[in-house]
C-alpha cells in the first residue's frame, strides 16, 4: 500500500483538523512510541522463532555429520581388513620354494624312466 504525497497531505490535514494544531506533536510521539514498540515485539518473535527453529536443524546436522563419519571409518576399516585378507591368501598361495630346479632347467634330470 503505497500513499502518494497529496494523500499523506490529506490525512495530516483531517488530523489537525480532528484534534487541533496543539496536540499534533503528543499524537506523533505517541504514534512513534507505539510503531517502535510494535516493531520490537515483532523482531523479539523473530528472533524466537528463529531460535526455535535453528536448533532442530543443527542437531540434525550434526547427528548427519556423525554417521558420515562413522560410515567413513567402518569403509576404511573393512578396507584395510580386505586388504589384510589379499596380502594373506597372496601367500598362501605363493611357492614356497621359489628355488627350486624345474626339470626343463636343469640337464642331469633325467625324469621319470619308461622301459
Amino acid at each position: 500500500m503505497e500513499l502518494s504525497i497529496g494523500e499523506m497531505l490529506m490525512i495530516a490535514l483531517a488530523i489537525i483538523v480532528l484534534f487541533g494544531p496543539d496536540k499534533l506533536p503528543q499524537i506523533a510521539r505517541e504514534l512513534g512510541m507505539g510503531f517502535r514498540r510494535m516493531r520490537g515485539a515483532v523482531e523479539d518473535i523473530k528472533t524466537e522463532i528463529l531460535k526455535e527453529t535453528d536448533n532442530p536443524v543443527s542437531e540434525i546436522k550434526q547427528e548427519i555429520e556423525k554417521v558420515k563419519k562413522m560410515a567413513i571409518d567402518h569403509a576404511d576399516s573393512l578396507k584395510n581388513s580386505v586388504l589384510t585378507e589379499e596380502k594373506t591368501e597372496e601367500k598362501i598361495s605363493a611357492p614356497k620354494d621359489e628355488t627350486e630346479i624345474k626339470p626343463h632347467e636343469d640337464d642331469s634330470y633325467e625324469g621319470s624312466i619308461s622301459r
